[in-house]
């Protein structure tokens, strides 16, 4: 049986989810502070947002449910917040969880990213760059993902519309999609329709590296979200 073909289904490892992820955080905010990973002003754009919505620090920290030393924290650039957290951001907003990281310059017709310069987002065991930021693309998304040893999308599958194509660059990736499960290694590609059940785990001892390409075909879907959201909780 060759590695690309459909293995007995790997079993979720609750006490591998709850390790403590802080050294990979730690690790992350260390290539921040050296200008490794350029990454969008999370806290400037949050700052901008609730100042348009005419709003005080405490006023969104009870729509929210976030402390308010924590949101000043992230406005101040003194911390990153959490996937889970810039969820509860977006609901108190009422806006996409990607409104966060886009940007004020007008949309382009060809964008082009240096491997340095992309803008990223953090979460607890990985990252997640945007390979087309700036272009307003209609029907696809691509991303660079990085994924440490244990990371995965939680214990609940992942449904949403249209397509969603997956290309392992580095490392090992293991999608299990209605129950059967699919090992990924450098080179080995998975498309699939996006509405069967799925999720996603390193299961590897190593770090993975793969291109991620999402196609709702609902343009109102967030695919994105709900794939990385659950990954974002520690």
């Amino acid at each position: 049986m060759s590695d690309a073909e459909p293995l007995i289904p790997i079993p979720a490892r609750a006490g591998r989810r709850r390790r403590n992820r802080r050294t990979f955080l730690q690790t992350v905010q260390r290539s921040k502070e050296e200008n490794l990973f350029p990454s969008v002003d999370v806290g400037e754009r949050l700052r901008e947002l609730r100042s348009e919505r005419d709003l005080s620090l405490r006023a969104l920290a009870e729509l929210s449910g976030l402390n308010v030393n924590t949101l000043s924290m992230i406005e101040n650039g003194k911390t990153s917040p959490s996937v889970s957290t810039l969820q509860q951001l977006s609901n108190a907003l009422g806006i996409p969880i990607s409104v966060f990281f886009e940007s004020k310059a007008p949309r382009e017709r060809v964008v082009f990213h240096q491997a340095d310069h992309r803008p990223q987002l953090v979460f607890a065991l990985g990252t997640l760059e945007d390979l087309g930021a700036g272009l307003d693309v209609r029907g696809a998304k691509p991303f660079l993902v990085h994924l440490e040893p244990l990371a995965e999308s939680g214990p609940e599958t992942v449904v949403h519309t249209g397509l969603e194509f997956v290309y392992c660059l580095e490392g090992s990736l293991t999608y299990t999609i209605e129950g059967t499960t699919y090992r990924l290694l450098p080179g080995d590609s998975l498309m699939f329709e996006a509405h069967l059940p799925h999720r996603w785990q390193n299961t590897g001892k190593t770090p993975s590296r793969s291109l991620l390409v999402m196609c709702p075909s609902d343009e109102n879907d967030q695919p994105t979200e709900r794939h990385f959201a659950a990954a974002g909780v520690y």
